[in-house]
C-alpha cells in the first residue's frame, strides 16, 4: 500500500489538493490502481497489438458526401470582423 509520503508526494506533482480527510481513501484507491497495473506488467503480452478499443471501431464514421452549405456571405453575416474571407478572432497572445 501507498503511504502517506507518497501519496503526498504524487499529489504535489498531480497539482491535487487533497484535505486530510480524503488521505486514507485516495491511498487505498492509489493502492489498488498501482495493484491492477503490477498485475497487468506481469502478463506475457509478446506479439499483442496495441489497441484504444478492444473491438472493432472501423465502421464508427460515416462516409462523407458533398452536400450543400450555408454559403460564406451568409455565414459571415453575424460575425464582428471579418478578414480573407473569415472570421477574424484574437490571437491567443493579445497581438
Amino acid at each position: 500500500m501507498i503511504d502517506r509520503d507518497e501519496l503526498l508526494h504524487v499529489a504535489r506533482l498531480a497539482r491535487l489538493a487533497l484535505h486530510e480527510d480524503e488521505l486514507d481513501a485516495t491511498a487505498g484507491e492509489l493502492s489498488t490502481i498501482l495493484g491492477h497495473v503490477a498485475a497487468i506488467e506481469e502478463l506475457d503480452l509478446e506479439g499483442v497489438e496495441p489497441t484504444a478499443h478492444i473491438g472493432d471501431v472501423s465502421d464508427s464514421l460515416r462516409a462523407d458526401h458533398v452536400r450543400p452549405s450555408l454559403a460564406r456571405d451568409v455565414a459571415l453575416a453575424p460575425a464582428p470582423a471579418i478578414r480573407d474571407d473569415g472570421f477574424l478572432v484574437p490571437s491567443p497572445q493579445g497581438e
